[in-house]
């Protein structure tokens, strides 16, 4: 591994303001069908059809995207004045199922310890009687999965998608297309020093982007090779 990229590990999101996640600002890429399920869920009752309650498993390596993308669909629902539940393997104060949510997402299964596998079932099954969806993501696929087999056989039984990698191109222009949202802009040399010295998961790069804009945001800088090596020093 680069040098750098302990570095990388002490960037966190409060640096600057990171872009919400939206279906809008996902790079599809290799991964279209998934983001057309998801689209497709949550306009359902918009065009006069019943969202369907099918469990919707997205399975990926860390930085894949599947974390961006249920954000992204609980976002827009709350965005609608929706509610949704989410669990998540640091979640520390448990609610019970809420009938009022309209899905219930439920992060990273593969790492919940086994009373938050149990919260974890008691929501699927409380989706299933009132006919909610279920969002659940994790890094291999469900019956690859070491978890309680009632859970398991149930994450197994809707929807499955396996998140394929990014190219080094594809990475590239998420880079450069998320820099111009911020109003910056990345050259190729700036891209290719980026890609050499830290990891291309984009769960590591994209808030390197928002320290960027927040450094160049306080020092009235363009970002540059040795731009970034000042703030990398500063950190």
């Amino acid at each position: 591994m680069h040098a750098d990229h302990h570095l990388m590990q002490q960037i966190t999101l409060d640096i600057g303001i990171p872009l919400a996640p939206t279906l809008e600002n996902f790079f599809a890429g290799p991964n279209a069908e998934v983001v057309s399920h998801l689209r497709q869920w949550l306009h359902g009752s918009t065009h006069g059809a019943e969202r369907s309650a099918l469990a919707c498993f997205i399975a990926g390596a860390p930085g894949s995207g599947k974390t961006h993308l249920v954000s992204a669909l609980a976002h827009a629902l709350q965005e609608k004045g929706e509610s949704v539940g989410i669990l998540r393997p640091n979640s520390s104060a448990v609610a019970d199922f809420d009938p009022a949510w309209s899905a219930v997402v439920l992060e990273d299964v593969h790492a919940l310890d086994a009373p938050l596998q149990h919260t974890a079932f008691n929501w699927f099954v409380n989706a299933q009687s009132y006919q909610r969806a279920v969002f659940a993501t994790g890094n291999m696929v469900p019956r690859a999965l070491a978890l309680r087999e009632d859970l398991r056989t149930r994450l197994g039984g809707g929807h499955i998608f396996q998140l394929q990698a990014l190219t080094e191109t594809q990475v590239r222009t998420v880079l450069r297309n998320s820099a111009r949202l911020r109003g910056l802009v990345l050259g190729d040399e700036v891209l290719d020093f980026v890609l050499h010295r830290f990891s291309r998961d984009l769960g590591n790069l994209m808030p390197l982007l928002t320290a960027l804009d927040h450094f160049a945001l306080q020092t009235q800088r363009a970002i540059t090779i040795p731009f970034i090596k000042t703030m990398l020093e500063r950190l």
